[in-house]
């Protein structure tokens, strides 16, 4: 197996998933594993939920055809597809017995007219600020009664999804909030069947308790990351994937040598370079030159050159560092560590970014 190799603790997830499940219960969950589970694995990941003593009640994805593998893989959780209904996953969403999503009349009209030996399962997405997908909160009940009187359709659920949650400042969540449970306090009036009623995501979960409805979404929290630097780090979380790889050559470059393309570095003094064998084609973006490092033998050490398509460079200075050695680039070693939001505070971004960036060449090594 190649050295390089994400390593990916399903024990952290299931620990994650304890605590996250514990602040809001007695809520349902729905596990989010879209983008292959973030990057580390949809498969493993809910096979690993599914068997936990209270497993989660849903599973979520992206589009229909990233539940395909599940299925395949005797999963039986049932599945929340975030995409809108058309008549190109209509098929996929029907055969695989998942939950699809519907915002306006025309994905009525789709399945009204479609032939099925049963009812489709759909919630309902309700725009109350975040401004992307959704039937408009102002019109909302009327259509989520259309939708519970339509041909063809068994209403699961209606959900919303918050534009600010991660923020410090939760004024418009809590208006989101607001405008939702106004919403659900018609349906409920009005005897509507929604079933269930979903709105918090992890920045949701972590700091509006009162957005908690019958059931709640997590997704970058199950992986061991808070939404942002401004939620609140009320549930202890631990990082599920780490990257690791081993030095791949080692020698020293003499003062005025230069390293990678563009020669970016130039050694000051006599010192020890270790080239890595991952590169951007891996996920390590390009801007990350000489804005990353790594722990080997103990000691944080500097990148240094280009990042280039499948290897990176360190100062590893005075070290005796050797072809083979250890190197850390997401994780814990000799009491040090390094973490996805290392990279993403350098590259502006959030860990989300980080480890569904990390590519498919980068095998996944699962451990308990």
């Amino acid at each position: 197996m190649r050295p390089t190799k994400a390593i990916i603790r399903l024990s952290n997830l299931g620990h994650n998933y304890r605590e996250l499940r514990k602040r809001v219960a007695p809520a349902k969950v729905a596990a989010v594993i879209k983008a292959d589970a973030y990057g580390h694995g949809a498969v493993e990941a809910a096979q690993t939920l599914a068997d936990l003593k209270t497993p989660p009640e849903y599973f979520a994805v992206a589009y229909a055809e990233e539940a395909k593998p599940l299925r395949k893989a005797g999963v039986k959780t049932p599945v929340l597809v975030f995409d809108l209904l058309s008549k190109d996953n209509l098929e996929e969403v029907v055969a695989d017995n998942l939950e699809i999503t519907v915002a306006d009349e025309r994905h009525l009209r789709l399945l009204s007219r479609a032939k099925l030996e049963r009812r489709v399962a759909v919630h309902v997405n309700v725009d109350t600020g975040m401004g992307r997908v959704g039937t408009p909160y102002r019109e909302a009940v009327a259509f989520i009664r259309k939708v519970a009187a339509a041909r063809n359709v068994r209403l699961a659920g209606v959900y919303t999804h918050f534009a600010t949650s991660d923020e410090k400042d939760k004024t418009f969540a809590r208006l989101q909030t607001r405008r939702f449970k106004e919403i659900v306090d018609r349906l409920r009036e009005e005897g509507v069947d929604y079933g269930v009623a979903h709105a918090a995501n992890s920045g949701g979960v972590l700091d509006l308790p009162e957005a908690t409805f019958d059931m709640v979404r997590l997704g970058i929290s199950l992986y061991g990351y808070y939404p942002s630097l401004e939620t609140s780090e009320s549930v202890p979380l631990k990082p599920v994937m780490a990257l690791e790889s081993r030095v791949g050559s080692s020698r020293i470059y003499e003062k005025g040598e230069t390293v990678s393309y563009g020669r970016l570095f130039m050694a000051r003094r006599s010192t020890r370079i270790v080239s890595v064998p991952i590169g951007y084609a891996d996920g390590v973006n390009r801007n990350l030159t000489h804005r990353m490092k790594a722990i080997i033998k103990g000691r944080i050490v500097p990148h240094v050159g280009r990042v280039t398509m499948d290897r990176i460079m360190f100062d590893v200075g005075d070290l005796d560092v050797r072809a083979g050695d250890r190197v850390v680039l997401i994780g814990e070693a000799g009491g040090k560590r390094i973490d996805a939001w290392d990279w993403s505070r350098a590259l502006e971004t959030i860990p989300y970014e980080i480890t569904c960036a990390i590519s498919k060449r980068v095998p996944r090594v699962y451990r308990r």
